[in-house]
């Protein structure tokens, strides 16, 4: 969709060049109110669906910004809100003269009640708790008006606090009780004394809260803002801040430049808590998880700068940077020793992004596994490592190990790049669309696959969930309308229909002096699957339905604010392929074995006993009755221990040359064990062994009749 993307860019900038965007404007010192104008500009101008700025749109906006900063009602007082209530109806205006009156008087206001929060919380927590009163704390924060008193604040603080606190001393009184059951001479604490370590911990969680937001600058907020103006047109319209940006490209191609290494801010002390295999650090081994970063210096820069207390952001900025370049970095190492070490940059792949693969036999044969995360690719330069041709890679493996059938896992796959959809369907069918899109600009068009070749033309199963969305339902729709593949899975998939652009909102300014803008990811088509029909909202209905526990969860995108209507379009020209199978017989032994699955009953009794669980919003406060009804909770819960304990006898293994590998990785192949453990235990990956077992004894059986006549 990369020739679409510029047409919208060059459509845009054509009219931005005759719009009110004027160098009168980029001189405004105001980068909020010119960011406000030109997103509102954007929007009108580039969305699929564009929403009129009225007074109802007002009302959403004021409506779910103030949900979204103060979402459990314990920091803006009733008579706040009355004084906000003046903008409810209009931001419309406001939005559409840059007006960001209301943001300031709420952000400002915000910071006020959070400071007045910080010595609510510590007086409260400097007295013990009544663990033996009875009380109740409802989670229900939709439900809870807005506080009227410095009193009632200060009570509903306080249930706050205690209901965490409880579940403190409730851990702690199950840890001496074991810890008595292995050693009689374990010293016992008074339950005063537990109380006060509960309470400790839960002071301890409170004071990392406030670090974190004590470090949140005015940008931050406003983001906030923006998004909840963005997001009214759709829930997948969304601004990036320019290091969100920055995330986001890192999250979709699986790449970033820099030194290899998760970072963490504990207590103003940045620390290493993962070392990303392959990378730089992990190639020099100077590096360890536990190490403090406390000063970074480039390699052009005489002094070092210290990132202690520094926003967690400022300091990953300092410490990535360009292939080739250098940055030393001062670590108080886990043993309490000072060192410098210095670290060449370079690029790093993020290994749980690309697709991994395993062989499983059974029953003499060979059947391969894909797990596809998302349909990962470089936003820049395409040619680059993408999710297509890794795919496309590991069935070529597969066929040299003499694989004969397949399984794609798109499960908690949440989409990415519609051309590597287009590009991963025609490697198992002939020449044909794949999806149909729709555009504001360009009207309606057919995307194909022109490559007559067939790269994989056996079995084939794809595993979906209620997470598998958008690109991962495009994938499943089309094999399922060409009956190339049986979906396994959940009742629907997510309802992701709609195509999103990200667009660099810098290059709409001329003589930028703002510093960086950011970018917006705006909704910009719809597609439809090549039977005409959209997966909006509805999703991609699985052939085989198993249950699971996101079952009667509310996660998709029916489930959403402001989501896009479904439609449909006419169907596509297209064939049904050609193969042996027989696709009935298959669904019927699948459906079979389904019904028949224990295991699966479970399952499904699982996952409405976590709705129930969900549902429940009132928890006591009191000790007796908090514990009586956590132990009614756990033993309800053995129940379904096994569901974890469940094993398949199918044994899966990686392919020879990430076998090689693991001779000098060895994270990369504790990864994989544990990922092939997890395989062993996955009653729908064994189903999916199973149908490509049938698809494959179907395709021999209607291989010998043919051959017969």
């Amino acid at each position: 969709m990369r020739r679409n993307y510029k047409l919208l860019v060059l459509v845009l900038l054509f009219a931005a060049a005759s719009c009110s965007f004027t160098t009168k404007t980029f001189d405004d010192p105001n980068k909020d109110k010119t960011l406000i104008e030109l997103i509102t500009y954007v929007l009108e101008n580039g969305h699929y669906d564009a929403k009129d700025l009225n007074d109802s749109f007002s009302k959403e906006v004021y409506k779910d910004y103030l949900e979204g900063i103060d979402p459990l009602k314990r920091y803006f007082y009733a008579s706040d809100i009355e004084e906000f209530s003046q903008y409810e109806d209009k931001l419309d205006d406001q939005i559409k003269n840059s007006d960001i009156s209301f943001f300031d008087i709420t952000h400002e206001r915000m910071v006020q009640r959070m400071t007045e929060a910080q010595d609510l919380y510590k007086e409260i927590l400097s007295q013990p708790f009544d663990f033996s009163k009875k009380e109740t704390f409802d989670t229900n924060y939709d439900e809870h008006p807005y506080a009227s008193s410095k009193e009632e604040m200060k009570e509903r603080w306080r249930k706050q606090l205690k209901f965490s606190a409880i579940a403190n001393f409730y851990d702690k009184k199950k840890e001496q009780k074991l810890a008595l059951e292995n050693d009689p001479d374990h010293e016992i604490k008074t339950d005063a004394e537990l109380e006060e370590e509960a309470r400790e911990l839960t002071k301890s969680s409170m004071e990392e809260y406030f670090d974190f937001n004590d470090d949140l600058e005015r940008r931050d907020w406003f983001s906030l803002y923006v998004n909840a103006i963005v997001e009214e047109f759709d829930p997948h319209t969304f601004y990036f801040a320019p290091q969100d940006k920055d995330r986001f490209d890192m999250a979709m191609s699986g790449k970033l430049e820099g030194i290899g290494a998760r970072l963490q801010k504990k207590n103003d002390n940045v620390k290493i808590v993962e070392i990303i295999s392959g990378g730089p650090a992990w190639r020099g081994e100077e590096v360890e998880v536990g190490d403090e970063i406390l000063k970074v210096k480039q390699e052009d820069e005489k002094e070092a700068v210290s990132v202690v207390g520094m926003r967690l952001d400022d300091a990953v900025s300092l410490i990535k940077g360009p292939k080739g370049t250098k940055v030393t970095l001062t670590l108080r190492k886990v043993d309490g020793t000072l060192k410098d070490v210095q670290i060449v940059r370079d690029v790093v792949e993020i290994e749980e992004t690309y697709a991994k693969t395993a062989v499983v036999n059974k029953n003499d044969r060979t059947y391969g596994v894909i797990n596809l995360p998302k349909f990962y690719f470089d936003m820049e330069n395409y040619s680059e490592r993408n999710a297509a041709s890794d795919v496309k890679n590991e069935i070529v493996r597969l066929k040299e190990q003499g694989m004969e059938g397949l399984v794609i896992d798109l499960r908690n796959n949440g989409g990415g790049s519609l051309k590597t959809v287009v590009d991963i369907a025609g490697l198992f069918i002939k020449e044909g669309p794949i999806v149909q899109v729709k555009s504001k600009l360009e009207g309606q068009e057919i995307l194909k696959d022109t490559d007559p070749s067939v790269l994989w033309d056996g079995p084939l199963v794809i595993l979906v969930n209620e997470l598998s969305a958008s690109a991962s339902e495009i994938l499943a729709a089309a094999m399922q309308d060409y009956k190339r593949a049986i979906i396994i899975g959940s009742k629907q998939t997510y309802g992701k229909g709609t195509v999103q652009n990200v667009l660099d909102l810098n290059r709409w300014v001329r003589n930028n002096d703002l510093g960086d803008l950011g970018a917006l990811k705006i909704t910009t088509q719809k597609f439809y699957r090549v039977n005409g029909g959209s997966t909006q909202l509805e999703g991609v209905k699985s052939d085989v339905v198993v249950p699971d526990r996101y079952s009667y969860i509310d996660i998709g995108e029916k489930d959403q604010e402001n989501p896009l209507p479904w439609d449909q379009i006419e169907a596509a020209s297209y064939t049904v392929w050609d193969g042996y199978i027989d696709f009935e017989e298959t669904l019927s032994s699948s459906k079979e074995r389904m019904a028949q699955n224990d295991h699966l009953k479970l399952i499904q009794e699982n996952a409405e006993w976590i709705r129930d669980q969900r549902n429940d919003t009132s928890f006591p406060l009191s000790y007796v009755e908090y514990e009586a009804e956590m132990s009614r909770n756990e033993e309800q819960a053995k129940r379904f221990n096994k569901i974890s304990e469940y094993e398949s006898n199918l044994s899966y293994l990686s392919l020879p040359y990430e076998e090689e590998l693991f001779e000098t990785d060895t994270v990369l192949a504790e990864k994989r064990m544990r990922w092939h453990e997890n395989l062993s235990s996955d009653v729908y990956m064994e189903e999916a062994v199973n149908v490509l077992e049938d698809m494959k004894m179907n395709n021999i059986k209607k291989s010998g009749v043919a051959l017969k006549k």
